[in-house]
């Protein structure tokens, strides 16, 4: 997450890079998708949550710096960590990853300063991520193998990034909101 936390992050210039590089102006962007983890979490969630949480406001501080017209943020946990080989962020951290999600979301329903819509984007519930490994989950077929994981265990191979691209493209041509936008001709 360091990579995002600051406005001079080398990820912001990546960013930058991909959107021009797609003709894309930032004034543009009103829609992002959020999807974050910490690089070798430790400690309770109360500590690595709210380590998390602290960060994924900075990015949407700088978010919407960099993109003016920035409105809606789409919050999204990790995908299962229980493959991670070291400590780059191994479970139970890659479940927890949606709780600072949801308490940010939980922040702007009660009117936090810091969420108002003049300083951050609206932040919505984004595609559910995780999924116990092989067990999966019990809302869907979603299951998680080691093969869709590259050597490291926690970024996605190219299975796994389909399985990501599936999951993000189901939720912005069904979620009732992103669809209205998503699927416009």
């Amino acid at each position: 997450m360091a990579e995002w936390s600051t406005a001079d992050a080398r990820a912001w210039q990546v960013a930058r890079d991909r959107l021009a590089a797609a003709r894309v102006a930032l004034p543009q962007v009103q829609v992002i998708w959020v999807k974050l983890a910490n690089k070798a979490p430790t400690g309770s969630l109360e500590e690595h949550g709210r380590k998390l949480e602290r960060d994924t406001l900075a990015l949407l501080h700088h978010a919407r710096t960099l993109f003016p017209n920035l409105r809606l943020a789409y919050l999204g946990s990790r995908t299962y960590g229980g493959y991670a080989v070291g400590g780059l962020n191994p479970e139970p951290y890659a479940y927890e990853s949606a709780f600072p999600a949801r308490w940010l979301i939980q922040r702007q329903i009660k009117g936090d300063v810091a969420l108002a819509l003049d300083r951050a984007p609206l932040l919505l519930w984004g595609p559910y991520l995780w999924a116990d490994g092989e067990r999966g989950r019990q809302i869907d077929p979603l299951v998680w193998q080691r093969a869709d994981f590259v050597a490291d265990g926690v970024h996605p191979s190219d299975s796994g990034r389909k399985k990501v691209a599936d999951l993000l493209l189901s939720f912005l041509t069904t979620d009732p909101l992103a669809k209205s936008w998503f699927t416009k001709p």
